[in-house]
């Protein structure tokens, strides 16, 4: 039988105890007045989070959706703080303008005046999803439905990914664009080939966020949250499926290391400092 050297068994079980080292503390949940919860975003500059609420029908364009705000303590500062949405989903910041994945299109909402500023149509949407933003001026939105992600720049959309299986969570990380597909977490290449980063994470990956170190959290819909490694291993860290509690597109505070958590048919947010 061939013989492992010392040193490098040490290091391996070093490296296992590291993967199995990371827990979830909760700070606080929300009241259950928000309105199907589907995914939160921290604003760094002011301080507060945005929630898109689903209320009506999951893809319906009915007019029922809503963007609220809560504070960092977890106090609903405005339940329906813009309103008359559809079905509004991923949600990103882009130079002080707020981006929504919604049937309409991509909704542009200025934060400091409160109000939508545009509607940006996407040719051929049918099931706009996850947001995600470059930092400077280019806006990434998948198409769950069309199993596509688009790139918008300018008011105008191109496709980047398409013939995918089911996209759903996006995040552009130090020059990478990364999604979110077949129960896996891909980094996107330049050619537009997918490289899986973790794989095996069944009942519909929803957020995802990069929390330093090369590190990754992704939440899975039905219920679970996953630390991801660098190299890939990864962790379960929260479980909800026994008791239906959802952890749909989840927003992330690196200076405090919490991740906040919407539960979709509970109506809550629920805040977890990652240790």
């Amino acid at each position: 039988m061939k013989k492992i050297p010392l040193a490098l068994a040490l290091f391996a079980a070093a490296v296992s105890a590291h993967a199995e080292s990371r827990a979830l503390e909760k700070l606080w949940e929300t009241e259950a007045a928000l309105k199907v919860p589907e995914s939160v975003l921290y604003d760094a500059a002011r301080k507060v989070l945005y929630v898109s609420n689903i209320d009506g029908e999951s893809w319906a364009a009915d007019g029922k959706g809503s963007i609220a705000k809560v504070g960092l303590d977890g106090k609903i500062i405005a339940a329906e703080w813009i309103t008359g949405l559809d079905c509004p989903k991923g949600l990103a910041l882009d130079g002080g303008m707020l981006y929504v994945g919604d049937a309409k299109g991509l909704i542009v909402i200025d934060v400091e005046k409160g109000v939508i500023v545009d509607t940006i149509k996407i040719d051929g949407a049918v099931g706009l999803n996850d947001v995600a933003s470059d930092g400077h001026g280019t806006v990434y939105v998948s198409d769950m439905k069309a199993r596509k992600v688009h790139a918008v720049k300018d008011g105008k959309a191109n496709i980047v990914l398409e013939n995918l299986d089911n996209p759903n969570g996006v995040l552009f990380h130090q020059g990478a664009l990364y999604v979110l597909d077949k129960d896996a977490l891909h980094r996107v290449a330049e050619d537009h080939s997918l490289k899986a980063i973790a794989t095996d994470m069944p009942g519909g990956v929803d957020g995802v966020e990069a929390i330093g170190g090369g590190d990754f959290l992704v939440s899975v819909w039905s219920g679970a949250l996953w630390y991801i490694q660098a190299d890939g291993t990864k962790q379960l860290l929260f479980d909800g499926k026994a008791d239906q509690t959802r952890t749909a597109d989840i927003g992330w505070d690196p200076a405090t290391r919490t991740v906040y958590v919407p539960t979709f048919g509970k109506n809550t947010v629920v805040a977890f400092k990652v240790e």
